[in-house]
């Protein structure tokens, strides 16, 4: 099984959402990401007992597939900063403040894909440049395949589901409070969730 696979190796496992259906056999072409449909969503470690979860409410990105030659594929996504929301709002406020991303200075998170390789059937490894607070690190997202379908409304559309970890200090992303039992008030490691729904061009 692919190190980039992120399906379970439980054969038993019950299935958690309908299956999934298949339009097309070959979803090559130009995309547009359906921000109503899909999300980007984050998740850190808190106090180092639970895991609080949160997500950019407002983002843009597009893709071209490329099914028969891969490295030929593209994405490109654009978020805005000041859209992140973890339910709360005074933690919120604190996280678009100069202690972490300073929307005001940095009003977008960018991600520029610089190679898109088929790692198997139904799974891509997409690496690219993540810019985030005015600095730039490549990372590299593993996304599956999760269907297409044509919508009531006549669009295409093709799914994929992601997430990989970074480290924010290698961002800038510094701030942090010891606790008197060991340990920081928020990870420095955080995963990155990307539930994308996109809706082939005309």
């Amino acid at each position: 099984m692919s190190i980039f696979s992120r399906k379970s190796d439980t054969a038993t496992a019950e299935p958690v959402f309908d299956a999934a259906t298949t339009a097309v056999e070959d979803i090559t072409g130009d995309y547009t990401i359906d921000a109503s449909h899909s999300r980007i969503g984050f998740s850190a470690r808190h106090a180092m007992v639970t895991t609080v979860r949160g997500a950019f409410k407002e983002f843009e990105g597009t893709a071209r597939i490329d099914a028969a030659n891969p490295a030929a594929s593209s994405v490109s996504l654009t978020i805005r900063t000041a859209s992140i929301d973890t339910g709360s709002a005074d933690r919120d406020g604190h996280l678009v403040s100069a202690d972490f991303f300073d929307a005001e200075k940095n009003p977008e998170i960018t991600f520029r894909s610089t190679q898109v390789e088929k790692v198997d059937a139904d799974t891509w490894a997409i690496t690219g440049d993540l810019t985030i607070a005015g600095t730039t690190k490549a990372v590299t997202v593993a996304f599956d395949e999760t269907g297409s379908a044509q919508d009531p409304f006549g669009n295409l559309r093709v799914g994929f589901e992601g997430s990989t970890a970074i480290n924010r200090k290698d961002w800038g992303l510094t701030w942090n409070a010891a606790l008197e039992t060991g340990g920081v008030l928020v990870s420095e490691k955080i995963k990155l969730e990307f539930d994308v729904s996109a809706i082939k061009n005309a």
